[in-house]
């Protein structure tokens, strides 16, 4: 195969079996890893490079690893961006725990794992069990979104997905230097690497993120270069830091994500975006790349030595460093046993592997160490065992313990009108979960009078978003009566909810104008029907229009119920059969089936409007001839 088709196939398929996994409710990570390594058994990436730089086999890791080192750079960057501080006051005790006593217990546990199991010796042992410390934000960021669980959970998680990368890396590294290659060095050398490692990595953060600080402040560099500007230098910094002390760039990087994400002197959020889309692709492609690398007769070698190490270090050695680490800690029984029944290991343990597979292969025979060749190949069968039983467990663990909702149904909705109370009841009464924002603290209090839960603040104030409660809500539906407000709401709530659980109502026809008026890529998804503005809807509702529930059946389906309503009927919303909310759009109408509950606005008959619309005039004359 051509190397160009190689770097054409790479990101195809990587995008590929990330669809595959979002069509399937599978963890990504998983698909990703498969797909690899059935790519593998066609085409090996180091037979490409080798024969790509004139046959020479050892010329092929020497290319591959720094670019996949680079790629983890990025990807530990964009994980310092979605670090909060703020954070720190609900989840710092035990995220920080987690990655110091936690990650000791983990190393020790996972080293006796492997040296029971797997036959390895001490030295081999403590430098897997060092590699296999990290979980990483590749495997435990999309279980998060999947799972959604507990706030204080997802944050002492994702601190420590993060974090603990960093930490894991410097572990191996300190592992490989002075236990396996040079086993009669003195701790004291051991303690001055370990600080310089972290010095060096802490200085170049802190003054990376300063500097950067203070050109995006000034106006230095244009917006269109901010996000490749971070992105550069970042590299630069993980590529200083690592050439005087090794994997110390990977806590310069995380410190330059945490510090850019925590400034208050400018907005971060196109930067973010722009790591995001990066992260994903370079997520896909490594996966695939060091999938591939992976032999399957190499992994079923292993055989059940490989399976009892996965039993240990799920069933035992996670549990005990949880436990042990969070006595004390706020967190409850309920919230520590999910702790302890989520750690996947990620790319950072791929890629660590990887290299220090290749580094010790020379050194093996003078070593004593005839396993080191298998380093790799258990890293991947661990990371595979682990996604999978994680990704499958985490979800239905998290309902069973009350830290998840059995469904996402549930809708955030801004604005809380007198229509839209009643339009929020009626999904309540079909138990569907329902959450209104808005500023009028008068309609906060008829809301929640009225039995809803509701909060009063502005939507577009990022402090309150981070404070919603969203346990099993996972669609927004914009009503407020401005749709500039409704139009922004949505776009500052990308980071909660898909696009596609985004909706709004139709712009009024002011906003419609060519010119005067907002343009329709600025929307989410049109609600109900284009001509059911706020405006409007307001207005029907004060002429005597309900939200009515109406069940169908076999000998009462959809067309009987238009057959009764008429064009005075408007659909809404659709509840199948298992519970499951689908939204009524303009662009993609809903056909209800029988066994579906249908929620509809009927309209008052033209008489009721008449006669509403009399009485108000009346109350008006009424009320101007008192004045």
């Amino acid at each position: 195969m051509e190397f160009l088709l190689y770097l054409a196939i790479v990101p195809a398929l990587g995008v590929a079996a990330q669809w595959l996994a979002w069509r399937t409710n599978l963890p990504s990570i998983l698909v990703l890893l498969l797909f690899g390594m059935v790519l593998g058994q066609f085409v090996k990436p180091d037979a490409l490079l080798a024969e790509l730089l004139g046959g020479d086999p050892s010329a092929s890791p020497a290319l591959l690893f720094p670019l996949v080192s680079l790629a983890v750079a990025v990807i530990m960057f964009e994980g310092g961006l979605s670090l909060d501080l703020s954070e720190l006051r609900e989840s710092g005790t035990a995220a920080f725990r987690l990655c110091t006593i936690g990650a000791a217990i983990t190393w020790a546990g996972g080293a006796l794992a492997a040296y029971a199991t797997l036959g390895f010796g001490w030295r081999l042992s403590a430098l897997l069990g060092a590699i296999l410390v990290v979980t990483g934000p590749t495997v435990i960021g999309p279980l998060l979104r999947q799972v959604r669980p507990r706030r204080r959970v997802a944050t002492t998680l994702k601190w420590e997905g993060i974090v603990i990368d960093p930490i894991g890396a410097i572990l191996a590294v300190l592992v490989f230097e002075e236990v396996m290659a040079e086993p009669q060095a003195s701790v004291g050398g051991a303690i001055v690497l370990l600080l310089r490692t972290v010095v060096v990595g802490l200085a170049t953060g802190v003054l990376g993120g300063a500097a950067l600080t203070a050109a995006f402040r000034r106006f230095l560099v244009p917006d269109n270069l901010q996000g490749v500007c971070a992105l550069s230098l970042g590299l630069l910094l993980f590529a200083i830091c690592d050439h005087f002390a090794g994997e110390s760039g990977l806590i310069a990087v995380t410190v330059l994500g945490i510090w850019l994400s925590n400034q208050k002197h400018f907005d971060v959020e196109h930067i973010i975006e722009f790591k995001e889309n990066l992260r994903t692709l370079l997520i896909a492609c490594l996966f695939i790349v060091l999938g591939s690398r992976v032999n399957l007769s190499d992994v079923l070698e292993v055989g059940w030595p490989g399976v009892g190490l996965l039993i240990l270090l799920i069933v035992i050695v996670r549990p005990l460093s949880v436990f042990v680490s969070l006595l004390g800690t706020p967190l409850n029984l309920r919230e520590k046993t999910f702790i302890a029944a989520l750690a996947p290991r990620g790319i950072v343990a791929a890629a660590v592997g990887s290299v220090f597979a290749i580094k010790m292969e020379p050194l093996a025979d003078d070593l004593g160490i005839p396993a080191a060749a298998q380093l790799d190949t258990v890293t991947f069968l661990v990371i595979v065992g682990t996604v999978t039983v994680y990704g499958l467990l985490a979800s239905p663990l998290a309902k069973r313990l009350g830290l998840a909702e059995e469904s996402t149904n549930g809708v955030l909705i801004a604005g809380a009108d007198a229509w839209t109370r009643e339009f929020a009841n009626e999904l309540k009464k079909s138990g569907i979960s329902v959450l209104l924002v808005d500023t009028n603290y008068n309609k906060i209090s008829n809301a929640r009078i009225s039995g809803l839960e509701a909060v009063c603040g502005n939507i577009l104030n990022e402090h309150l978003r981070d404070e919603l409660t969203l346990t099993g809500i996972g669609k927004m539906l914009a009503m407020t009566p401005n749709d500039e407000v409704n139009s922004l709401a949505l776009r500052e709530c990308r980071t909660l909810f898909d696009r596609a659980d985004l909706y709004q109502l139709s712009f009024n026809p002011d906003n419609q104008h060519y010119r005067r008026g907002m343009t329709k890529n600025l929307m989410g998804r049109e609600l109900f029907d284009k001509d059911l503005t706020h405006t409007r809807m307001r207005q029907l509702h004060a002429w005597g229009a309900k939200f009515k529930t109406t069940p169908l059946s076999e000998e009462f389906d959809y067309a009987d119920f238009l057959a009764r309503y008429g064009s005075a009927a408007t659909l809404l919303c659709v509840i199948s059969p298992s519970g499951n909310l689908r939204i009524n759009t303009v662009a993609s109408p809903l056909a209800p089936t029988p066994g579906d509950k249908v929620i509809a606005l009927i309209e008052a008959s033209e008489e009721s409007k008449a006669g509403i619309r009399a009485t108000s005039q009346s109350d008006a004359a009424e009320n101007e001839q008192l004045g």
